[in-house]
């Protein structure tokens, strides 16, 4: 498998070098990284050239890291079922890059697109209905960016007295990760049934 991968690897390099920026397999992975203004057009490649028939497309998500440059990878998994070969496409884009919808190739795309969206914030240009699809209405963040705060902005409760939904600020009732108890990893000293045996050599 892994030198199929390798084959297909050099193929897409020989036929696409205008997308295809680098590549490796890794774990009997195919991996590319592809530039952003040219993904919609790789893509379509991919499904429609004979030796690639990546047919379906299985997952779009994201991942940040807020420390580089282009903070964002968009990552696009495919699955060909005529070669029994799986790719994985990697776009590096800055935050405030856009990247090409690509539900035109693939309609199935829709959805995903949104929720990279919705959980990261990063904008696909010439998406047919480009809103939040998991959050909730006037949700401000983006849950999944690293710095995103782990309790949120705002907490959601049913208020029995105004028999309605209401939003409020977070408010912790203790001090966030700030217990007054020892840690059992840090030095606590149990006696254990047994211990004294060992103090009595």
């Amino acid at each position: 498998m892994s030198d199929a991968l390798k084959e297909l690897g050099a193929y897409l390099e020989l036929k696409r070098p205008d997308c295809v920026l680098v590549w490796d397999v890794t774990h009997g992975e195919l991996n590319v990284n592809v530039a952003p203004s040219n993904i919609v057009d790789f893509i379509d490649f991919l499904k429609t050239d004979p030796t690639c028939k990546f047919s379906s497309l299985v997952d779009i998500t994201g991942v940040d890291y807020p420390e580089r440059a282009k903070r964002f990878d968009v990552v696009y998994h495919f699955l060909s079922m005529y070669q029994n070969h799986r790719i994985r496409l990697r776009v590096s884009i800055r935050e405030d890059d856009m990247v090409p919808s690509i539900s035109d190739v693939h309609p199935s795309a829709n959805w995903f697109e949104r929720e990279v969206f919705d959980m990261f914030g990063i904008l696909f240009s010439g998406h047919p209905d480009l809103r939040r699809i998991l959050t909730d209405y006037g949700f401000r963040g983006y849950p999944l960016r690293k710095d995103f705060p782990t309790t949120g902005y705002t907490e959601v409760r049913y208020d029995e007295s105004q028999k309605r939904v209401v939003y409020e600020p977070v408010s912790l009732v203790q001090e966030y990760r700030q217990f007054d108890f020892m840690s059992p990893w840090e030095g606590a000293e149990y006696i254990l049934p047994g211990d004294e045996k060992q103090e009595a050599k």
